[in-house]
């Protein structure tokens, strides 16, 4: 799946993140976040998990964390991809 327009979700409020996509050539990830030197590397494995589960091969994804868990970080990427992909056809089982 490639991203084919910019794409946001999400809110900036506490416990929340602003995920946006866009157009890129190969996948490249900005994460920036309140509780990055608690749980930097926690975010990162659940975006990458996500983004590998939608099949997602060009995009430029950035994220800005007040503190989500990890199912609102899914949640979120997969509104923000899905909106910028432009799918049709979607494999529901792969959003669960």
């Amino acid at each position: 799946m490639k991203i084919q327009k910019e794409a946001m979700a999400g809110t900036l409020e506490s416990s929340d993140l602003l995920v946006k996509v866009m157009p890129n050539t190969g996948i490249e990830i900005v994460i920036n976040s309140d509780v990055n030197k608690q749980f930097g590397d926690q975010i990162r494995a659940v975006v990458n998990q996500t983004l590998n589960d939608l099949n997602v091969t060009d995009g430029l994804i950035i994220i800005d964390d007040k503190g989500a868990l990890d199912c609102a970080i899914r949640a979120r990427i997969q509104c923000a991809v899905l909106r910028g992909a432009e799918e049709e056809n979607l494999d529901w089982s792969k959003l669960l």
